[in-house]
């Protein structure tokens, strides 16, 4: 956790304190003024059976210790990355073996003996574990969405009406329904409040395409600029039946393969052709494969006949 700036173990009977600035993860303002522990963080401490202190607020200088140390791991990696030449990496796995290399170039040959004494007074830790996610029970829309932590993400519409528990990573969100996993999506950060994938949506709306219009994600529905553009053409064509036209040709991309469906569009829009339902659909079917004849011939019944005849002898 950003901030935290020591964890002393229990030394002659005093339990562990944690120290950190008066970040949002860990506290809250409460009105009069001051702050308070969230309530998760102060689940944490008493797993650990840690209490905490802060700060003062507009005091950074009092956390400096962490502070600093933050400052030159981010300015080492700054510079890494330049000599490297390359912010691109393979993998999650592979950026994060980048920076524990720099990490552990830092922490070289630093002492260790306050650190092997400290160690031998630490208390066990609890025997269990706290989860790595943070639960909650949302109920499908009938939109397929859920709504949870002030986010809204789309799920497959099989779920709609049916309670599921969302399973909240730092990286990713899972959607579990029955003890089973059926949706895997990035969580979503900072200003980004909503994750729609049209796949998720579309099984409804072609039910009621007239929704569309009025569909509160409706940006979300145009999964390039090339979808985007094909929905323009049909308004200038068909007014307000391209509502209906477009929700239909998403459908298709749904239930078919998307690449193949925008490929057609997109050749139907540079041949100034009109892009409907029934068009796309003929060009973007799927080329059916030609069932190979396998012949098969009668059997020889006279192999089983000579078979007891010479079974008989």
């Amino acid at each position: 956790m950003h901030g935290l700036q020591e964890s002393l173990a229990a030394i002659g009977g005093c339990p562990a304190v944690w120290r950190s600035d008066n970040l949002s993860a860990a506290t809250h303002q409460i009105p009069g003024g001051g702050r308070e522990l969230n309530r998760r963080f102060a689940a944490v401490l008493d797993h650990y059976g840690a209490s905490s202190t802060r700060i003062e607020p507009g005091e950074s200088h009092q956390n400096g210790i962490a502070e600093k140390a933050h400052d030159r791991l981010k300015s080492s990696i700054a510079q890494a990355l330049v000599v490297r030449g390359s912010h691109d990496f393979a993998s999650v796995d592979a950026y994060m073996g980048f920076v524990g290399t720099i990490r552990d170039k830092l922490n070289a040959g630093k002492p260790t003996t306050m650190l092997a004494e400290e160690r031998l007074r630490l208390r066990p830790l609890p025997s269990t574990r706290l989860p790595e996610y943070s639960p909650y029970t949302a109920i499908v829309r009938q939109w397929s969405t859920i709504h949870f932590a002030k986010k809204v993400y789309s799920v497959p519409s099989r779920l709609i009406g049916c309670e599921v528990e969302v399973r909240q990573y730092p990286d990713v969100v899972q959607v579990w329904y029955r003890g089973k996993l059926t949706e895997t999506m990035p969580r979503l950060r900072g200003e980004q409040y909503h994750r729609i994938d049209y796949r998720h949506v579309i099984w409804s709306l072609v039910r009621k395409p007239g929704a569309f219009a009025r569909y509160r994600y409706r940006e979300e529905l145009f999964p390039s600029l090339i979808f985007r553009r094909v929905y323009d053409a049909l308004r200038d064509a068909r007014g307000e039946r391209a509502d209906v036209e477009y929700v239909r040709i998403l459908h298709l991309a749904a239930s078919t393969m998307q690449a193949r469906v925008e490929e057609v569009i997109a050749g139907l829009l540079v041949r100034g052709e009109r892009p409907d339902f029934v068009t796309v659909k003929a060009l973007a079917v799927p080329e059916k494969h030609a069932v190979p004849q396998v012949h098969i011939p009668p059997p020889d019944l006279g192999v089983y006949d000579r078979l007891l005849a010479g079974g008989a002898s």
